[in-house]
């Protein structure tokens, strides 16, 4: 996920294009919603704080994005991204389906600790947001899901729902150290899931 590295833009003049203008403003803004909200929750979080942790005008803000929702649903959309893209980089490895779970679970978990700012949209804040955020998150959920069901094979629907139980119970799990903002529990989890998933798959659970 996106670190909080960008720079902002020097003052005056500089040879940045329009367009690459409006990608450094929207990526600080996308920064700040994680960084605000991660501090104060989505509710209690104010257009005004995250305008002024970006360190854009107002006028920007509403150019790039048509209310806080709006940029909610964009910083969420990134973190979705990423975590997808990470998990379908590990189970497509070489390797048994255990061991490429291993690596997407480790890649995942990682991912989370190094970034519990946009970790907190996803998984905690999503909920405050409404009903187009939870759906954001039940479609990424999903995609997840689906991913651990092919890794195993899995053709029945029985055997599909038991991979998304565990996507959904890692998910769940994780919200407490994120809230305790303790990455090393959150890296901790790999191991006991990975050895539970371990199971499952050695019954049958996941691939019949």
């Amino acid at each position: 996920m996106p670190g909080r590295e960008a720079k902002r833009l020097p003052r005056g003049r500089h040879p940045l294009s329009r367009e690459q203008v409006e990608s450094d403003q929207r990526i600080r803004i996308l920064l700040a919603v994680a960084e605000s909200m991660a501090e104060q929750g989505y509710v209690a979080t104010p257009v005004a704080d995250v305008i002024r942790t970006a360190g854009v005008s107002r006028e920007t803000f509403y150019r790039l994005f048509d209310d806080k929702l709006d940029a909610f649903l964009a910083a969420f959309d990134v973190a979705g991204e990423l975590l997808v893209e990470v998990m379908r980089s590990a189970v497509h490895s070489e390797g048994t389906p255990i061991e490429r779970v291993e690596r997407a679970l480790g890649a995942y978990l990682d991912t989370i600790a190094a970034s519990p700012g946009y970790a907190r949209l996803f998984l905690i804040e999503v909920y405050a947001a409404g009903p187009a955020a939870m759906q954001r998150r039940h479609d990424v959920q999903a995609l997840i899901g689906d991913e651990l069901a092919d890794v195993f094979g899995a053709r029945t629907a029985a055997s599909r729902f038991a991979g998304q139980t565990v996507v959904a119970s890692v998910s769940a799990m994780l919200v407490g150290p994120l809230v305790a903002q303790d990455s090393d529990a959150i890296v901790a989890l790999g191991p006991r899931v990975l050895e539970l998933v371990r199971r499952m798959y050695e019954a049958g659970i996941l691939s019949d």
